[in-house]
């Protein structure tokens, strides 16, 4: 899968950039500071999933996490793109999962190495078809929900984020440049946790959009 879903179209992805540590209660959980800037990542268009598929869990992890994101591609890239225009390059919103091997990710930290192998691998950005960006007035009113098993595990309320979407846009369009097609998953809220195989994921972006997953 190379391509997400926006209405009845096909859109074929460029970059995902990722952005950790974006909300204060998911840093404190898992003991990390608060960033000044974004904090960015970057998955391979090889990590996407959508509901056609199950999650596979990589062999070598015991240890696989859910974050729930709001998510937002990119339709018009740009350089240096101001604040005040940023939410124009917007074409879609949907919601997904960054999902993330923590003991992997806890390794390569204290090596220092890249996060690539605990967020990189296939099937680790999970992304729910996508609602167009005219259907909303102002992303950072969205809220957002990860069911698991029927219980609640992940509530997220944009409003809460510390780098707001057009933070984003303006500085990944600054330091990177964006691309028509690019995806951006937007930060997790606190209550990440362990998968495990037949676990059922229900997402919901209140009003826009949903997904479902099951583990295998």
């Amino acid at each position: 899968m190379s391509s997400v879903k926006l209405g009845l179209h096909a859109i074929r992805v460029g970059n995902i950039f990722c952005i950790g540590r974006n909300y204060a209660a998911h840093a404190a959980e898992l003991g990390n500071r608060v960033e000044t800037e974004p904090l960015v990542f970057l998955k391979p268009t090889s990590a996407l999933l959508d509901e056609s598929e199950p999650i596979r869990l990589p062999d070598y992890s015991r240890d696989v996490h859910h974050e729930c994101e709001l998510v937002a591609l990119i339709g018009k890239g740009g350089n240096d793109i101001p604040l005040e225009r940023a939410l124009s390059h917007v074409a879609g919103y949907g919601v997904g999962l960054d999902l993330t091997a923590r003991d992997v990710q806890a390794d390569v930290k204290r090596n220092g190495h890249p996060w690539t192998k605990a967020k990189g691998f296939r099937g680790a950005a999970c992304v729910s078809a996508l609602a167009p960006a005219a259907s909303v007035a102002d992303p950072q009113r969205l809220t957002f929900e990860l069911r698991v098993n029927g219980q609640l595990r992940q509530q997220g309320d944009a409003g809460l984020m510390l780098f707001s979407l057009a933070d984003q846009i303006s500085y990944l369009s600054r330091i990177y440049g964006l691309s028509d097609g690019d995806l951006i998953f937007t930060g997790t809220p606190e209550g990440v946790a362990r998968l495990a195989s037949g676990d059922r994921l229900d997402l919901s972006l209140h009003g826009l959009a949903a997904a479902h997953w099951e583990v295998a």
